[in-house]
């Protein structure tokens, strides 16, 4: 098939140039597939047989695979065109998200495997940012950026420009697998049980190469956990890796011979908070070098037995909910080729036997300020980003410092931060006081340095409020009005899609319209009690339909003040509410409002 075989008109009207483009497209991808017409048989296929439903996403990847848009994207970049309905489903393959109707433009987010950059990496998306987009990046809940507000005429400079530094916006969006966090301290972590970068390297490596990768019955989220001191919620992951450090199994034991001292990774699987789901452990252990291996071939799993006539039912979990993880683990090894180590983590490890259980330092916030690392003499420094918005100037400015101070690198946090790594002793301080004159810290208050919120609808149409102002306001109210002297994590989220993922916040807002008399207002559900890792634990809805600004505000300070005044002694936020009931809760609230002359 070649480019001549596209017909100048059909029914006698002359193609327009996006349908030229799109058969362009079309024919350019099934070629790449080996086919041609002469492959296909006149009435193949019974007549009698029952098509399978699909869904109508399935169905525009049918009739045109979304890595064969890219003639139609360039073709709206030529007329700086928004793009059709199917397209607009299509372009998230190469990383673009449309706005409208918030913004007449495109979101990109990109891969950046475990969220590590270089310094040349940030200064071009910085200007990048300024040159065609809104002059700031995004730093995401998945050790990722984005940039924002792109007009479909400086989309082919932009996908060209991002390539040209080494990075990729290549499947990262919709049907894909989502960028693959992990510690981002790994391998300068002086607590951590295996440094995890070289699997998610590996991982992303073989992912963005394969093509099965990029048709999967719905998004798919990978985390993996090295047991360091930042950690990255590896169990809301529809995949989590948890590092685990385990002994030799004892003569008369099952594992006897077969399991030997050293670090594996429990396999967790079924995470997605927004369907109040977390990760459970698979009942198998597997060893670092086989981890690749055993999630490519559960991903290859996904996508051949996912839902595809339901989105609604087309993660992980539902196929887990529908098969069980027996047969789940039984289809996985038959696509492995060898049998997974099953360890039942209370059966096999009863009593703690055989599970080695190193404490780690209580450090607030490890993802800021300055610590150590494992390399001696040096240290990372964790920069405070607000809700992460980077502007470009500000990003300039720590890619200066990482250049001069540290090893030229930056690392991003699902926290939505940053980290310069690989600083010296004695250029410590400097690298403080740089970071301060840029005009940004890394220092941050109890609840300033774990509050995290979705884009909201400044720029997403999911979104019934401004995520990121809101948050802004609510933690500055509460650093005016009290101290509090253990971290509490906020989540703050516009949908029900739930990116900020409040159900796992020691508070979660979720975004909501409120009726007051006529009006139409801004507010949120409020959530108590969500965790974990070892705090797992889904948040409890206490108060819904809250205004935003100063009703939600005064509400939040309530809470926390009448946690602080009736908790035990060294109780935390997350414990405390965990042994009262919401009853008692909403009662403490409320009486303290009244006190305060707030109700």
């Amino acid at each position: 098939m070649s480019a001549n075989l596209i017909p100048e008109e059909v029914g006698g009207e002359r193609l327009t140039g996006e349908q030229s483009a799109y058969l362009e497209g079309l024919f350019a991808g099934v070629k790449n597939r080996g086919v041609s017409f002469g492959d296909v048989e006149p009435g193949a296929g019974p007549a009698s047989e029952k098509k399978k439903k699909v869904t109508p996403e399935e169905k525009i990847k049918a009739d045109l695979n979304p890595l064969d848009a890219l003639p139609l994207l360039r073709a709206d970049a030529r007329e700086n065109r928004a793009p059709e309905k199917e397209n607009v489903f299509r372009y998230k393959w190469n990383g673009l998200f449309w706005l409208a109707p918030v913004h007449e433009g495109y979101m990109c987010r990109l891969r950046i495997p475990g969220g590590v950059v270089t310094s040349e990496q940030v200064r071009e998306l910085a200007n990048i940012s300024d040159d065609i987009a809104s002059g700031y990046l995004q730093i995401t809940t998945r050790n990722n950026f984005q940039v924002r507000v792109v007009q479909p005429k400086d989309t082919p400079e932009l996908l060209r420009r991002i390539q040209d530094c080494g990075l990729q916006s290549r499947g990262s969006g919709a049907d894909n697998l989502r960028n693959f966090t992990s510690n981002p301290t790994a391998g300068i972590d002086a607590h951590e049980l295996v440094d995890v970068l070289p699997l998610v390297r590996d991982l992303a490596h073989e992912v963005i190469n394969g093509l099965e990768f990029y048709d999967l019955p719905r998004k798919y989220n990978i985390s993996f956990d090295g047991g360091g001191m930042v950690g990255v919620a590896e169990d809301t992951n529809d995949i989590g890796m948890r590092a685990v450090e385990l002994e030799a199994a004892p003569e008369g034991h099952r594992l006897h011979g077969k399991l030997e001292a050293g670090v594996y990774f429990q396999v967790l699987l079924g995470g997605v908070t927004g369907h109040e789901e977390f990760a459970e452990h698979s009942g198998v252990i597997c060893r670092p070098e086989e981890a690749v291996d055993v999630v490519t071939a559960m991903t290859r799993v996904y996508v051949e037995h996912g839902n595809r006539g339901n989105r609604g039912k087309a993660r992980l979990v539902y196929l887990l909910k529908d098969w069980g993880f027996e047969k789940f683990l039984e289809a996985t090894e038959e696509k492995l080729g060898w049998d997974l180590m099953r360890f039942d983590a209370e059966a096999d490890a009863a009593d703690g036997a055989l599970v080695v259980v190193r404490e780690k330092p209580a450090v607030p916030h490890p993802h800021l300020g300055a610590h150590a690392q494992r390399q001696e003499g040096l240290n990372y420094l964790g920069v405070y980003v607000p809700v992460g918005i980077l502007p470009s100037e500000q990003a300039r400015g720590l890619a200066a410092i990482a250049e001069e101070y540290g090893s030229g690198e930056l690392r991003l946090t699902i926290w939505q931060n940053l980290i310069i790594p690989n600083i010296p002793d004695e250029k410590l301080e400097a690298a403080k006081a740089a970071v301060l004159e840029a005009g940004l810290d890394f220092r941050a208050s109890m609840v300033r340095g774990a509050v995290a919120a979705c884009t909201g609808n400044r720029y997403c149409k999911y979104a019934s409020s401004d995520t990121k102002g809101h948050s802004m306001e609510l933690v500055d109210f509460l650093d005016e009005r009290m101290a509090l002297d253990d971290p509490i994590n906020i989540h703050v989220t516009g949908c029900p899609h739930s990116c900020a993922q409040h159900y796992i916040g020691d508070i979660g807002l979720l975004a909501c319209k409120v009726k007051r008399g006529e009006e139409s207002l801004e507010g949120y559900h409020v959530f108590v009690g969500g965790g974990f890792g070892a705090n797992k634990r889904l948040g409890r809805q206490l108060f819904k339909s809250v205004v935003a600004g100063e009703e939600l505000n005064r509400l939040v300070l309530a809470m926390l003040e009448g946690f602080m005044e009736k908790r035990e002694e060294g109780e935390r936020f997350l414990d405390f509410v965990t042994r009262h009931e919401e009853a008692a809760l909403v009662e403490m609230t409320e009486a303290r409002m009244a006190a305060g002359g707030i109700a």
